[in-house]
């Protein structure tokens, strides 16, 4: 262990952190490993495309036609180059979120509360310990309350391990230790490898994520397609061969016929559809931590959500304090000069329960308030803090035990629900109904309210429940927390999608209620003093109803309830560090319209994932098509590995950025979720490609021969692969939209698009253009009238691919 630095209680300054960070590196076992290009490039060449076009170029260089087997090289060397861009730009999009992901952790620097990446802790940090943090490095106790950790990552014993300052073991904490119970406050003395876990472990293993549904499907899919055109193109070499006499030229053409049919783009798309997606959703302040998620999300029928800094700011001010004298009510509002000193005793004993490094923004609001109305007093100042008791399902409420040094009796503050106060209090029945009033008016304008207790302690033992102490019953607090601007729109926008919201809170029912009136929600959908408990029943009933339910959470306890959920949602800000683990987003600033935006992305990406799928399917039909009629019928091969080739190189482009890029539909938040049981390759899609492919097939093939008669095999050959380039677009074009007319998909922006059709027609003219090259694809230049033809046979096949698409119900 590193000597300790001595204590400060402002932690240490920005630059004096910076420059340890620079000094002795970031805090982290090892730098996660990165897909360079060369990697990726490696994987690609393992690829069965990559090898039918190195096959295709030996064959040329067989056959002699040495030109022809160089273009293949460039084509090869082209398509690796935009695959490794393509994936780069994944990867670069994958450590962002990585960067986002990482475990954060709560310091003190210059006196000042920060919230870091754990990777920027450093040696002299003081580390602000609460229930649910995972230890971000080894760091000495300074001061600890009923505090626990579960070190079974280290130790191997999965029981809690009770930790207090002193010497040992017991006085330290240790990263990647999870904090099972209470608070503290630690000094970093050790970071990265030079930790106790660092020392005996090293980086944590990999684990490799079982493959989504999704995944499952397109894995499938490829599969078939690939074994199908395996199998057509060995029947297809094995009758060349047998009727021509010609194995060398067979061959070459079953590797035509397997390019063409190989539908090797499904993978691509889905990984650069996710790994942009997941980007995409961080740009809107919601972290992805799990890539199936984004399936989940266009699925989703219930959102489960808090309210406290979800629905609201969680910028908690004090509102009023109430108290009685006698049997009648004294009432203190926020914005008054002056606090009188009848309510001294309730504002101070509100501050002594809580904490003393405030987070939660109860706490900062009712030290602030404490802070600046009353006077100087020796147990705020000089009191220790010397025995805390929790909240617990059973009691909402938050003790504390404080004591002056020298003094053998201690002052007890309690605040929390007033029924759960009034309990520990003993209050009458009249006294309770009182309470009770006071509190549902506050609540029913939106209030939050907190009781306030005290009492006076001498023993030389705790007891095990604060309820054995004898609380004096001091008055109400209320505070106020405003909603969330855009919130109410955010609800109506998920009713118009067909989503339920519920609210689940630990507030009082008239609060909770008021609260949901403002935003919209329905009183039925409004759940009160809800334990975690109460939260994962919630979620195992919804989901046993056949919902998909997102549900939001940030306490340790309400890990259960995330992992149990569709879509387990964690609190950026404010939740813990188990929260996190066991959620699939992360919403960084805790707002419940990045939730929503979050859906529709979700939903925008799902369908853009058909849209691009449906391309591709449609798209290899005419390929495959046209390579496999003249060998049918006994003519010359159409297309070579050479026009494939080509048609790959436009093709991967659009279907992984450009459809990637397309922005949503119009509708996208104003219908029903979708069957999460459907898969993306239903009978419609898979039939509505077929036909999409099989029209430009026909249109193409009937244009060849029409032409060829007239113009030869050349220039026939050339003006087919122009009308079929031409009729890929079409294609593109009419797959923009799910469903509409053909004016809505040509109104929808989308820059890549356009650059990529540019790119497309400037690659197109090139090749007819230059001698050469035309040489190479055994074309000729087309008359002008051709030219025509083909470009008006794609104007008419968008036309009839726009007539053919279904409005939506």
């Amino acid at each position: 262990m590193a000597d300790a630095d001595p204590y400060s209680p402002h932690g240490l300054s920005p630059a004096e952190a910076a420059t340890r960070l620079a000094a002795e590196g970031p805090n982290e076992l090892a730098p996660p490993q990165r897909r360079t290009a060369w990697r990726i490039a490696f994987e690609v060449a393992r690829e069965p495309m990559f090898g039918l076009l190195i096959a295709a170029g030996l064959l040329y260089l067989l056959l002699g036609d040495h030109g022809e087997a160089a273009v293949l090289l460039v084509f090869v060397l082209v398509t690796v180059a935009i695959t490794v861009v393509q994936e780069r730009r994944s990867e670069r999009a994958l450590e962002a979120l990585r960067d986002l992901s990482s475990p954060r952790a709560l310091v003190i620097r210059d006196g000042q509360q920060r919230r870091i990446a754990g990777r920027e802790v450093v040696r002299g940090d003081l580390l602000v310990l609460r229930e649910g943090d995972r230890v971000a490095a080894d760091a000495t106790l300074i001061e600890a309350h009923d505090l626990q950790a579960d070190e079974s990552l280290l130790s191997g014993e999965s029981l809690p391990v009770a930790k207090q300052p002193g010497a040992g073991d017991a006085g330290r904490v240790f990263a990647g230790t999870l904090l099972a119970s209470g608070a503290g406050l630690a000094l970093v003395d050790a970071t990265g490898a030079a930790t106790a876990f660092g020392r005996i472990g090293g980086a944590l293993a990999t684990i490799e994520s079982p493959p989504t549904p999704l995944q499952t499907q397109i894995r499938t899919l490829v599969r078939l397609f690939s074994l199908a055109g395996l199998a057509l193109s060995a029947l297809v070499v094995l009758l060349y061969g047998l009727q021509r006499g010609d194995w060398l030229a067979g061959l070459l053409a079953g590797i035509t016929l397997a390019m063409a049919m190989l539908p090797e783009e499904f993978v691509l798309i889905l990984t650069v559809f996710m790994a942009m997606g997941a980007w995409r959703l961080s740009r809107q302040r919601v972290l992805t931590r799990r890539a199936a998620v984004i399936e989940a999300l266009g699925a989703a029928t219930v959102l489960a959500t808090d309210k406290t800094g979800t629905l609201t700011e969680n910028r908690m001010a004090v509102a009023e304090l109430v108290r009685r004298e006698g049997t009648q009510w004294q009432r203190w509002r926020a914005g008054e000069a002056t606090l009188p000193q009848a309510f001294h005793a309730l504002l101070e004993a509100a501050q002594l329960a809580s904490e003393k490094q405030p987070f939660d923004p109860m706490d900062r609001a009712l030290i602030a308030l404490a802070t600046e109305h009353l006077p100087p007093s020796p147990l705020r100042s000089g009191g220790e803090l010397v025995h805390e008791y929790g909240l617990t399902p059973e009691r909402m409420a938050m003790t504390h035990v404080w004591q002056l040094p020298g003094e053998r009796a201690c002052s007890v503050a309690t605040k929390g629900a007033p029924e759960a106060v009034a309990a520990l209090c003993r209050l009458g029945d009249e006294e309770r109904a009182a309470a009770h009033a006071q509190a549902e008016a506050m609540g029913a304008r939106g209030l939050r309210v907190l009781a306030v207790a005290q009492a006076r302690f001498e023993g030389s033992a705790w007891p095990a429940d604060p309820a054995e102490f004898a609380f004096e019953w001091l008055g109400l607090v209320a505070l106020a927390d405003p909603l969330r601007a855009g919130v109410r729109e955010a609800v109506q926008e998920c009713r118009e999608a067909g989503i339920r919201v519920l609210m689940l809170t630990g507030d009082h029912p008239v609060t909770a209620r008021a609260i949901a009136a403002q935003a919209g929600i329905e009183a039925d959908a409004v759940h009160a003093r809800v334990t975690p408990e109460r939260k994962l029943e919630l979620v195992t009933s919804l989901v046993a109803r056949g919902e998909v339910v997102a549900m939001t959470g940030d306490g340790v306890n309400d890990a259960p309830a995330l992992k149990a959920a569709h879509i387990g949602v964690a609190m950026g800000a404010r939740g813990t560090d188990v929260a996190r683990e066991a959620a699939a987003l992360v919403l960084l600033d805790d707002d419940f319209g990045a939730l929503v935006r979050a859906v529709r992305q979700g939903r925008r990406i799902h369908d853009n994932l058909r849209k691009a799928m449906r391309f591709v399917l449609a798209v290899h039909v005419p390929i495959a098509g046209l390579a496999l009629l003249p060998l049918l019928l006994g003519a010359p091969p159409l297309f070579t590995p050479l026009h494939i080739a080509l048609l790959e190189l436009l093709i991967d482009p659009v279907c992984s950025i450009v459809f990637e890029a397309e922005p949503e539909e119009d509708d996208v938040m104003r219908r029903a979720p979708r069957d999460p049981a459907a898969p993306i390759f239903g009978p419609a899609l898979l039939a509505g490609a077929l036909a999409q492919g099989a029209l430009v097939l026909v249109a193409v093939a009937a244009l060849h021969a029409l032409l060829r008669p007239a113009l030869g095999e050349a220039q026939a050959r050339a003006t087919a692969f122009v009308a079929l380039v031409a009729c890929n677009v079409a294609l593109i074009l009419a797959n923009r939209v799910l469903h509409g007319p053909l004016r809505a998909s040509l109104a929808r922006p989308n820059p890549m698009l356009w650059r990529m059709l540019a790119a497309t027609a400037a690659l197109l003219a090139l090749v007819l253009g230059v001698p050469a090259l035309r040489a190479l694809f055994g074309f000729a230049l087309p008359p002008a009238s051709a030219l025509a033809a083909a470009g008006a046979l794609a104007l008419a096949v968008l036309v009839l691919l726009s007539a053919a698409r279904r409005p939506r119900r």
